[in-house]
């Protein structure tokens, strides 16, 4: 059983940076494409950032210029860098892996304040 597991969530202030990590079990990793969402109280689930079996990215709008989707094949691993956070940014992000079937990460949160 694929299993997804988040972590690198937190409190940061504003401007402030995280990387979440994503650590994914099971041999599909590294042909399976892989994306971060996230989800706000009272929101719809978005998509933040998406990243292909070959290392290809792309961005919701909110995330250009800000946050960074990579994977390291070694560790069965992605990550989301965020940087220059903003407080509407806070939401529970959640690691997303298709190999085929949909797995999901149990989500971590990330609380931008002030």
């Amino acid at each position: 059983q694929l299993q997804l597991v988040e972590s690198g969530g937190g409190l940061v202030q504003p401007g402030g940076s995280l990387k979440l990590s994503c650590a994914a079990s099971g041999s599909t990793f590294s042909i399976s494409p892989m994306a971060w969402y996230r989800q706000a109280p009272g929101k719809q689930r978005e998509l933040v950032a998406f990243i292909t079996s070959t290392g290809n990215t792309r961005y919701a709008d909110s995330a250009k210029g800000r946050f960074t989707i990579s994977r390291e094949y070694a560790k069965n691993t992605v990550y989301l860098h965020m940087t220059s956070l903003k407080p509407e940014d806070t939401a529970n992000y959640c690691c997303y892996l298709d190999s085929g079937a949909a797995y999901w990460g149990q989500g971590t949160q990330v609380t931008v304040t002030s």
